[in-house]
């Protein structure tokens, strides 16, 4: 099995406001798409996050940490949140990231995550 992070990008005109009947439908179809996950035990983790107004960019440089308040760049599209699955392979991620609502309006990049191993498990295998 390969973990995959999905990360989900839309922008403020493709994404319902908070408050609206198309945001509760779209948070309805979103709690159908993960809970389906769930039950298939694909599921490991998922959250949306706050707008990216809401970021701090920290780079250290020199010993020196700088802090930037925003995002890391500035694009029309967001990352407004993310699922993390553990599928079978690369093609049950790409099924299951299409039943994810921002797929219809936004992106989904589909990602697999390298498996590190922890210093402790090399050195006991």
């Amino acid at each position: 099995m390969v973990k995959y992070l999905f990360l989900l990008y839309g922008t403020s005109e493709t994404l319902p406001e908070p408050g609206t009947e198309d945001f509760a439908r779209m948070r309805a179809d979103w709690d159908a798409a993960t809970g389906a996950m769930a039950r298939a035990g694909v599921l490991i983790d998922c959250a949306p996050l706050q707008p990216p107004a809401a970021a701090t960019t920290l780079r250290v440089r020199d010993g020196e940490t700088l802090l930037t308040d925003g995002p890391a760049a500035e694009i029309k599209e967001h990352f407004g949140g993310y699922t993390l699955a553990e599928c079978a392979d690369l093609d049950e991620a790409l099924k299951w990231a299409a039943t994810l609502p921002v797929a219809q309006v936004g992106k989904v990049e589909v990602r697999p995550v390298v498996q590190v191993v922890a210093p402790a498990e090399q050195s006991a295998g």
